[in-house]
């Protein structure tokens, strides 16, 4: 049992990038039992390759068949498989004439799989390469650096709307300019502020639900939202109408339930033809709760569907522009929901509405 732990030890080592530090018994002078496993992997035979959990192939000096482990195999599927096959057996075949192979493929797919390929010889035993699937972790780089591009654009055009504005003013001795310019100023500086307090509340959901968590009526928490957006509604001749079972519970934390359900109001208002209607209607279930907001708005792009609840991701960026928005409000719904445990669903159809559904236990997570 002791050799398949050094035989991980030592094949993991090489599969991060670390280097496997071979010493020496100082008074019998062999070698390290990692490096001895190392270059014993080839000769222990597929089944104990099999055992490795990492994508390992293995080739000796005498045999020209490449040895692939069960993880190798299950890495990829269809035509994927094939072309990781193709890579594992040139990384192979270069090791065999002395190269160290370290490098970054990409197979398109579908669905695309990124990995990092490692390819060296063993003690001169033989020649192994091992592939490590990054795609996800590429993935979270690309989307990290999607947020800071969209961050930064979103402070630097208010921002830099403020510095132009106050530089008009300068010296601005017409009242009537000087109001509609300070109006102007004023909206944006609360664009910037309502981006930053979107930030922090995302931030704060990204965590985990609070310790505020408590009992709640749902059909209070629905009076409550509604009331906050009405008046807004109001102004586009637009009726917010709450349907459902009455005092129905569930728990959770108050705060950041009025926050997930306020931002899909918000939008449903936002994106509703004037006279429309919003709807916010609760449906009981055995062991979870159902909350949807529907509206009779523009709706929603197929395509667009899977990515809306992206940070920043905005269907239409010239609509959002005139509808003012950060991009964050869905993204704050979906983790408030995986908060509590839930989930969120939407289902639209272009030009005659939307419908996100709030999926929650009406109990807590054990």
């Amino acid at each position: 049992m002791n050799i398949f732990i050094v035989i991980g030890i030592a094949v993991l080592a090489g599969a991060s990038g670390y280097a496997v530090k071979a010493t020496r018994n100082r008074s019998h002078g062999e070698s390290a039992p990692e490096t001895q496993a190392l270059a014993a992997v080839n000769d222990l035979g597929p089944d104990i390759v099999d055992l490795l959990p990492i994508p390992i192939a293995v080739r000796s000096r005498d045999d020209r068949t490449s040895k692939k482990n069960r993880a190798l195999s299950q890495l990829a599927t269809g035509s994927t498989a094939i072309l990781v096959d193709d890579a594992i057996d040139s990384a192979l075949q270069r090791a065999m004439d002395g190269a160290q192979v370290n490098e970054t493929l990409t197979f398109r797919g579908p669905p695309q799989l990124i990995c990092e390929l490692k390819a060296g010889q063993l003690n001169g035993s033989g020649v192994y390469a091992v592939l490590t699937d990054v795609t996800d972790k590429a993935r979270m780089d690309s989307m990290r650096t999607d947020f800071v591009a969209n961050i930064s654009h979103e402070l630097k055009t208010p921002i830099g709307a403020v510095a132009v504005l106050a530089e008009a003013l300068i010296g601005e001795t017409d009242q009537a300019v000087v109001s509609r310019l300070t109006a102007r100023m004023l909206a944006e500086s609360e664009r910037a502020s309502k981006t930053i307090d979107d930030l922090l509340e995302l931030s704060q959901t990204e965590q985990s639900v609070s310790e505020n968590t408590a009992v709640i009526v749902v059909e209070e928490l629905l009076d409550s939202v509604k009331a906050r957006y009405e008046e807004a509604a109001h102004q586009r001749h637009i009726e917010i109408v709450i349907e459902g079972a009455k005092s129905t519970e569930l728990f959770g934390d108050r705060q950041q339930l009025a926050s997930a359900l306020g931002n899909l109001v918000d939008n449903a208002v936002k994106y509703s033809s004037e006279g429309g209607v919003v709807t916010l209607r609760s449906i009981a279930g055995d062991e979870d709760i159902t909350i949807e907001v529907c509206d009779t708005g523009v709706g929603i792009p197929h395509r667009d569907l899977d990515r809306i609840f992206e940070r920043f991701y905005r269907v239409d960026k010239a609509r959002s522009r005139g509808t003012g928005g950060t991009g964050l409000g869905l993204a704050i719904v979906r983790h408030v929901a995986n908060n509590h445990g839930g989930s969120i669903e939407v289902t639209s159809v272009e030009g005659e509405g939307s419908c996100f559904r709030l999926i929650l236990p009406k109990e807590p997570a054990e």
